[in-house]
Order: structure tokens, then sequence, then C-alpha cells
């Protein structure tokens, strides 16, 4: 496992343990990630909102946080954040909408809280 992984703190530890366990998977993971968001011309702040609707499509609570964590690094604001959430609604309900919604909301107060 990279050390840049190793002491991320903000990665969650299901995901170091995997990578520790199976580093070239790990490897191959990221690689893949830097290869699509080098292939086009988006910016890491569309990329970023593009990912938090991925996530919120699947219910995937961890990788929604750690994407609006990206966005606001990007300088994504919290209300274009909040936007995006709500494209998915006609699409995936209300309910999941809500759900992904306070998922984002969790992750506002983690940043508001470290700065």
């Amino acid at each position: 496992m990279s050390k840049e992984i190793e002491n991320d703190p903000k990665l969650p530890g299901t995901f170091k343990d995997f990578v520790k366990r199976f580093p070239k998977l790990g490897q191959t993971h990221q690689l893949i990630a830097e290869a699509v968001e080098e292939a086009g011309p988006l910016d890491k702040k569309t990329l970023a909102l593009i990912k938090i609707g991925i996530s919120q499509g699947a219910g995937l609570e961890s990788a929604l946080r750690s994407h609006v964590r990206r966005a606001l690094q990007a300088g994504a604001t919290e209300e274009q954040i909040e936007q995006a959430l709500m494209l998915g609604m006609n699409t995936i309900g209300f309910p999941k909408t809500v759900a992904s919604w306070s998922w984002a909301q969790i992750q506002f107060q983690r940043n508001r809280d470290e700065q």
C-alpha cells in the first residue's frame, strides 16, 4: 500500500485494508481512475459532481461523502453539490435523494469542523 493511501485519515479503513491485502488491485484501480480523469476535458470539480451523482444512484454512502469532499476541495459550493443531488430525484426517487442529501450534510459538517 502506498504511504499516501496509508496515511490519509479520510480514506475508509475498509478501503485501506483491501488495498493492503491486494496491492496490485489498488494500484490498478488508481491507474484507471487517473486515466479516466485525463481522458477528456472535464475539470476536477465537474468530475467530482458527476461522481456524486453516480454514487447517489448506486446508493454508495461512503463514496458519495468522499466525492462531496473532493468536490469541495475542487471549488464546488454546497449549493452546487445539493443541486447535483437534486438532479437525481426524478430518476432515483425522493427517498434516495433525501438519503443522499443527508450523507452530503454529514460531509459538509465534517469539512466545517476541520476548518
